[in-house]
């Protein structure tokens, strides 16, 4: 697994410090991205969080899925949680270690009191002292949460900073891009209250297996677990993954299942949504606890698409950093279509410029705090396609395309709907639900030229 060493550099830890004024949560920041460029340690908020207790339990939870490795756990090191400010909201992401997990922490208005919220993207400080701290917060007393080093500190630190040097996994990367792609598929499935949410997640299963899928359906005011899929069941892949949730049960008003509408007899992605005060946690689930996101392929067909690079680069100047994206706004503003538009969001989420709010059915801006240039150099299947157009190995016939050459030419099979099968043992293994294989890349590639070409 390819990886490369991210080095987060803080003015100082961050800590919940306590003084005469009170308690103040301050999350120290990381190099990151602002709209007036590259900043070594951004501000981006400075006031009060209105519901202390779970506010502190939630980014808990954000924390605790960057700690954890849900498939073969072992020791690993923790990644920082990156946090975006939208205008007039914070969200808290992180992944898991084994990228099966992505965990999203939505401070909305209502949550905060206090300066006007900032723009841009960064990681945020979250080491065990800080943890412990957090797990010990009660009482009704406010809190004081500064997001960023205040001015006035950062003069008296003379250079002085505390460094972190972990090795953040290509994977972890892509799973940015391939979650949002995912997420923007789903619909929402069921809503239950609270008390019934507790009593669905204090059943699930501690340990099931890395390939344990299990099910369950809307019954009323809950959701009944179901042996086999059924329909309308929603898949539950390696469900003690959950389990995080079980923490902030406390303090939700509801929760709320978003997954495919069509996942079938297949075990599927799946996203869990507590609703809390002021606040959203959201945790998304890969389709295996054995399978991060990293693998799924949702991005490929958008990355073939020959106009969306050069899409992309326009789109992501007409970006502000915007809590909602409005795709027909852009593609007003763009002058393209909005089936261009998504596609260049979707390359742009390669490079993690892109996330998506399953709760408002919109994508979000950020931009990693960290280089996600390489992102496309690590999908092999669309590297493969374009060696294949580039040596010329693609031969169409009408709805079908030879592509290879000899004894390894595979045959692509277009359908009347536009959907692309394959004879290679990717296409048998899989049946397209971990995205296109490299032949019926290729051919899309040669027929969107063609097709170009003839406009």
């Amino acid at each position: 697994m390819p990886s490369s060493t991210q080095t987060y550099a803080y003015l100082r830890s961050s800590a919940v410090r306590e003084s005469a004024a009170g308690r103040t949560l301050a999350l120290e920041t990381s190099g990151g991205a602002t709209p007036a460029g590259a900043a070594a340690n951004p501000r981006f908020f400075s006031g009060f969080l209105t519901e202390p207790v779970p506010s502190a339990v939630a980014l808990l939870a954000v924390a605790d899925v960057a700690a954890t490795r849900y498939y073969m756990p072992r020791a690993s090191y923790s990644l920082d949680p990156v946090v975006t400010a939208n205008g007039d909201r914070l969200r808290f992401e992180s992944f898991s270690g084994c990228c099966g997990v992505y965990a999203r922490l939505d401070v909305l208005a209502p949550g905060l009191d206090g300066d006007e919220v900032g723009h841009g993207t960064t990681n945020v400080d979250v080491n065990l002292p800080l943890r412990r701290a957090l797990a010990r917060l009660g009482g009704m007393d406010p809190l004081h949460l500064v997001v960023g080093p205040e001015a006035l500190e950062v003069k008296t630190f003379d250079g002085r900073f505390v460094e972190k040097k972990v090795p953040l996994p290509e994977r972890w990367v892509r799973g940015f891009a391939e979650a949002q792609v995912l997420a923007a598929g789903f619909e929402l499935r069921a809503e239950v209250p609270a008390a019934e949410a507790a009593a669905v997640l204090r059943a699930l299963p501690k340990s099931s297996g890395a390939r344990a899928t299990h099910w369950v359906v809307p019954a009323g005011r809950t959701l009944r677990p179901v042996s086999r899929p059924a329909p309308g069941a929603i898949c539950l892949p390696g469900p003690e993954r959950l389990l995080t949730l079980r923490q902030v049960l406390r303090h939700a008003s509801a929760l709320r299942v978003y997954a495919p509408i069509a996942a079938g007899q297949d075990a599927a992605a799946v996203a869990w949504e507590m609703a809390l005060p002021g606040m959203r946690l959201t945790l998304m689930l890969s389709q295996d606890a054995s399978r991060g996101f990293s693998g799924e392929g949702g991005v490929l067909n958008d990355l073939a698409t020959g106009s969306a690079a050069d899409d992309a680069e326009l789109v992501s100047v007409l970006l502000a950093w915007e809590p909602r994206v409005d795709v027909a706004e852009l593609a007003r503003q763009a002058d393209l279509p909005p089936e261009r538009v998504r596609a260049a969001l979707t390359v742009l989420g390669t490079g993690g410029q892109i996330g998506y709010d399953l709760a408002e059915e919109a994508y979000f801006h950020r931009s990693l705090p960290y280089s996600a240039g390489r992102v496309e150099a690590y999908n092999p299947r669309l590297k493969g396609a374009r060696a294949l157009v580039g040596e010329g190995s693609v031969r169409l016939d009408g709805a079908l395309a030879s592509v290879g050459e000899g004894d390894h030419a595979q045959v692509v099979r277009t359908d009347e709907e536009g959907r692309l099968s394959c004879t290679c043992l990717w296409w048998a293994k899989y049946r397209g639900g971990r995205g296109p294989c490299k032949h019926a890349l290729a051919v899309r590639m040669v027929r969107d030229a063609m097709a170009e070409e003839a406009r």
